[in-house]
């Protein structure tokens, strides 16, 4: 049976090279710097991860878990109408700031992450379009993908979207302005489907 201060420890680890990879990139921070942060040895680092880039990888993982479960809770919670007791965005924060590195690093395990992300977002763009009177005339994932680009333009932004609002958006009163922002935006079209479908003909004229 694992010791339980082993699993701790672990956990520790992880969490400290999640907040040491978003701070200062993965190629700055060294495996004594997340050691020091998470009150172990560097030793015993290696002996949980064995090296850096797993490390990174078992942050991935982390991650992206924790992404899709967010997912699901909105999800079930979208589904049944209740919204009381939905997702932490105080506990997502730390994710949005290791995005954001990441996407701002070039990270080739962000373009993993990416591809995960939009094929949720794909799913709820497929369920929406069922109760949709107008035809959709893109397919799932190409909007899919854009969604999730747009979203992440959030993080990857911050600190320009943050001067231009006056307020840290990744703090928690900066994060709750935008997502009563994105609310609005998501429930209230921009352009009336009839100035869609000019704008279409305009721009994208159908071959004669």
């Amino acid at each position: 049976m694992p010791d339980p201060d082993d699993l701790t420890a672990r956990a520790r680890i992880r969490q400290a090279a999640l907040a040491q990879f978003a701070e200062v990139g993965f190629q700055k921070a060294t495996i004594r710097s997340i050691a020091a942060e998470a009150g172990v040895s560097p030793g015993l680092l290696r002996h949980h991860f064995g090296s850096k880039e797993a490390l990174r990888d078992a942050v991935d993982a982390y991650v992206m878990d924790e992404i899709r479960r967010a997912n699901d809770e909105v999800s079930e919670a979208s589904r049944t109408g209740d919204f009381a007791s939905t997702v932490d965005r105080e506990a997502l924060r730390p994710f949005q700031r290791y995005l954001a590195r990441g996407l701002l690093d070039g990270s080739p395990t962000v373009a993993t992450m990416f591809d995960q992300m939009a094929a949720m977002t794909t799913q709820w763009i497929a369920a929406a379009d069922e109760t949709r009177t107008d035809r959709p005339r893109t397919d799932h994932r190409t909007r899919g993908a854009l969604y999730t680009a747009m979203v992440l333009g959030v993080p990857l932004l911050h600190e320009h979207l943050s001067r231009v609002l006056g307020i840290d958006v990744l703090s928690a009163d900066g994060d709750r302005r935008v997502a009563l922002a994105m609310l609005d935006i998501y429930s209230h079209a921009l352009i009336s489907t009839e100035l869609a479908e000019q704008a279409r003909a305009a721009l994208y004229p159908e071959p004669p």
